[in-house]
């Protein structure tokens, strides 16, 4: 049996030239067929249906599933020298009920487990709409673990059952952040995670989520909405996580997302720093989707920092 390389020709040369001297019709003063206008028009038509095809079928069912971990390490003022070198695990938008269920969950919880974080953030939209779509998953997060902790807080999409949605965060070990904050030590040294409400349907007060935190502390802010970053960047937060614009969903080459959500139309996907204080904002891309079921060069994200002491 003749075993052929993939990308290598198994024809030689010489014999792939000596059949076309034979067989190639302007050798032989014979004119080839023409192509019918009508011919021609169909051909590109369907090729250009072909090409939408496979697009839609890789933005429907090929990159939602292919999710990218992002490994960033980010110096950081401030950071106390004990947290020097901890390792971050940010995820957001999981939109569960919507494309996304339990299933799916459980394949990026193996991924976060396989990086072993000392610190766990989720940054809102755990479900796209009912709280019950939860239910299923919460052992499933249950199985993370991070000795710093887990935190959350709500998206926009998470305030039509809050209470419920609250104890079901609690169960799978969660602590949830409403315009508060807590406290984390490490060796003899301390730094402080802070919440936020939803700014669309929540009231955001960062003075109460600070009011418990000592002064000078290094503060981590969850916050799900990333432009309100301009909003709070007077008050002492030293790093912004947030989620929300799914950084677009759709983007195409050199014209970028498509459309973003307000509340996301400055900072989109990445890593940017705020105009004055310069605050680093970083945006996570999501998990899941939302309004429709397809990414397009924007795939899901699980963003695993390493922090920095400056």
């Amino acid at each position: 049996m003749n075993k052929i390389t993939p990308g290598v020709s198994s024809t030689k040369g010489s014999e792939s030239g000596s059949i076309r001297s034979q067989s190639d019709p302007l050798k032989q003063g014979i004119n080839p067929p023409k192509i019918s206008r009508r011919k021609f028009l169909g051909r590109s038509i369907a090729a250009f249906i072909g090409a939408g095809i496979l697009t839609g079928g890789y933005a429907w069912k090929g990159e939602p599933n292919w999710l990218e971990i992002t490994r960033l390490e980010l110096p950081l003022e401030g950071l106390p020298s004990a947290f020097d070198g901890i390792k971050v695990v940010h995820f957001s938008d999981t939109h569960l009920g919507f494309n996304t269920d339990a299933s799916d969950l459980s394949d990026l919880v193996n991924n976060i487990e396989k990086e072993a974080p000392d610190l766990i953030c989720f940054t809102g939209d755990i479900v796209d709409s009912e709280a019950d779509d939860f239910i299923a998953a919460v052992p499933v997060l249950a199985r993370l673990s991070a000795p710093l902790g887990k935190f959350a807080i709500f998206g926009n999409h998470d305030y039509k059952h809050t209470e419920q949605l609250a104890e079901l965060l609690k169960a799978a070990g969660f602590r949830l952040l409403r315009n508060e904050s807590s406290l984390i030590k490490r060796g003899n040294e301390v730094i402080a995670v802070a919440g936020l409400e939803d700014m669309l349907h929540g009231k955001p007060d960062p003075q109460a989520a600070v009011k418990d935190i000592p002064e000078g502390t290094f503060t981590l802010l969850l916050m799900h909405e990333p432009d309100y970053a301009d909003r709070v960047e007077s008050y002492p937060f030293n790093l912004q996580l947030s989620g929300h614009s799914h950084g677009g969903q759709i983007r195409l080459p050199l014209l970028g997302a498509l459309f973003t959500p307000y509340g996301s139309q400055k900072y989109i996907a990445g890593l940017y720093y705020t105009d004055v204080k310069k605050m680093p904002v970083y945006v996570n891309r999501g998990f899941g989707e939302t309004y429709m079921p397809f990414r397009l060069l924007c795939r899901p994200e699980l963003t695993v920092f390493t922090l920095r002491r400056m």
